[in-house]
């Protein structure tokens, strides 16, 4: 059991979850605002991704990651800031059509996707460590291995942190390489994503036999989505990891109730605390996972 523990809040993520939720936030105002309150609500780190304001889509844009950013830093609060670069690696394969990449494709190379963290310098960022049939229709992932080994080095040059997300055992493979090949400095940090389509299962045997795949002395969370977020972050606590929670991943607190961003941090941070064991601060985050004390 993992009694010190590590708890990030995904804040917005890039799916189509605007229509669904009011508390789903689009403007970077919106996204800063709500990593504030999860911060003051208990949350270690915030993970970050910006929307088009105009039509609530993900986005790419630094400028927006830069409002996000700039306003984070202004605050009142201390919060480990961890922006994805998970973004770019879309593409669309329609039967009709295989050689030529569908309107849903937005794919570009390793270093394009992290065109943010270059000029924001956050503490940490996220490399997707593999490629997945992302959903139930025509869409792929694409991370490819020699994108991640660039991906990698990159942000090793830069000083950030990388988190490493894997959906699936392969990709935990693939991540305990970059580690191999010292291109991930220590102490190494993987979040198991599960119930992802088609990726692994939110199951907790499933994130157990991904974490006995994990080099040793690696750090590791785990989530899953919708209803299963609260229960995996229990499961994680008591094998010995941290936890995600946040309305990227599931936007009720109960069922018919819709959460905010705060209200799933406060209520995970009772469950750790439940369970016998405490929410780690922002300070104490960055000893454990080796950044430099004090913050970007």
């Amino acid at each position: 059991m993992n009694r010190e523990v590590i708890v990030t809040c995904a804040l917005t993520g890039a799916g189509d979850t605007v229509g669904r939720s009011e508390h789903v936030p689009v403007t970077p105002h919106q996204i800063a605002r709500a990593a504030i309150d999860a911060a003051r609500a208990g949350a270690t780190v915030v993970h970050v991704h910006v929307r088009d304001p105009a039509t609530g889509q993900g986005s790419r844009r630094t400028e927006l990651y830069r409002e996000v950013v700039e306003r984070i830093r202004a605050s009142d609060v201390d919060v480990i800031i961890n922006l994805t670069a998970g973004m770019g690696g879309d593409l669309q394969i329609r039967d009709a059509e295989p050689a030529a990449p569908g309107p849903d494709s937005d794919l570009i190379g390793a270093r394009e996707r992290l065109a943010h963290v270059e000029e924001l310098r956050p503490e940490m960022c996220t490399l997707d460590c593999g490629s997945l049939n992302f959903g139930d229709h025509d869409l792929i992932y694409v991370s490819t291995p020699e994108m991640l080994r660039a991906g990698a080095r990159r942000v090793q040059e830069l000083g950030v942190k990388p988190e490493l997300e894997v959906f699936d055992t392969g990709h935990v493979w693939m991540a305990s390489q970059l580690v191999a090949e010292g291109l991930i400095d220590d102490p190494p940090l993987f979040q198991l994503c599960t119930g992802i389509a088609y990726g692994t299962p939110a199951q907790p045997r499933m994130v157990q036999a991904m974490a006995d795949l994990l080099p040793v002395g690696a750090l590791w969370a785990a989530f899953a989505i919708g209803r299963m977020q609260l229960p995996m972050a229990a499961q994680a606590v008591l094998l010995g990891g941290h936890v995600r929670v946040g309305l990227e991943d599931n936007l009720y607190l109960s069922r018919g109730v819709k959460a905010t961003n705060a209200q799933l941090v406060e209520r995970v941070r009772t469950l750790i605390e439940l369970l016998g064991a405490r929410v780690l601060s922002p300070a104490e985050g960055r000893d454990v996972l080796g950044l430099p004390p004090g913050g970007g």
